[in-house]
């Protein structure tokens, strides 16, 4: 389960976002900082399982653990990319317990196009995506960058990756939220960056009910997250 900071978890949950219709008009997107722009020389996929080890996370289903599910997902995830020739790199890919710190260096040290740190719970319905609530910096980039205040420089394009993958969801019938928050490793992380949060999905006049963990309804989740990370790569490639 993602923990998000007070301030947000103290205002009344947003509305779920309908099905989107077609991928709305967006401004191009602002150069990369210039710190990687030279460097990043090809595209890949950062993905992090949330928790791990003795750090279990939720229970999201009968006899279901949030880091088991996170890291199942994560490993489908990888297939389904990796078969579309799209390279991924993973913050772990076994039962192991990893500090939030060093995910996010593994995460900076992959120089990913984009990163997705995949959560799960067993409230809500569909996708919870969430954005750093950093804003953007002003003026020239810091030589160096703050740890703790590192995704600011990456908040815009953090956007337009959520907006991909939510485009994405609402084609595929899953509903979404979306939220900003204060979060780390979002925070940390110097790649357009999204947390992913998995919930069951509720019976509605579009859908049956499907338990989080039934693989018919994780691989229309799967279908619409490479779809969108497939989307991203052909717009990464134009950036300037």
């Amino acid at each position: 389960m993602l923990l998000v900071s007070t301030a947000w978890s103290q205002q009344p949950p947003p509305p779920v976002a309908p099905p989107a219709t077609g991928k709305p008009e967006l401004s191009p997107l602002p150069p990369a900082p210039l710190k990687q722009q030279s460097i990043q020389a090809a595209f890949s996929v950062l993905i992090d399982p949330a928790h791990g080890g003795d750090d279990t996370g939720a229970r999201v289903g009968d006899h279901v653990l949030e880091k088991d599910l996170t890291l199942g997902f994560s490993v489908r995830l990888r297939s389904s990319l990796a078969a579309r020739s799209i390279a991924v790199a993973v913050t772990r890919d076994s039962d192991a317990g990893l500090p939030i710190d060093q995910r996010a260096g593994i995460a900076n040290h992959a120089l990913a196009s984009a990163c997705l740190v995949v959560h799960a719970t067993a409230t809500g319905t569909g996708v919870h995506l969430y954005t750093s609530s950093l804003a953007p910096p002003t003026g020239a980039p810091p030589a160096i960058l703050p740890w703790r205040t590192a995704q600011a420089g990456w908040v815009t394009r953090s956007l337009r990756l959520t907006s991909e993958i939510n485009s994405a969801l609402g084609q595929a019938g899953i509903p979404t939220i979306l939220g900003r928050t204060f979060l780390p490793p979002l925070d940390n992380l110097t790649c357009p960056a999204v947390a992913i949060e998995i919930a069951p999905l509720v019976a509605s006049p579009a859908s049956k009910a499907m338990p989080i963990s039934d693989p018919k309804y994780q691989q229309r989740l799967l279908d619409a997250i490479t779809a969108a990370i497939l989307e991203w790569s052909t717009e990464w490639k134009e950036q300037p």
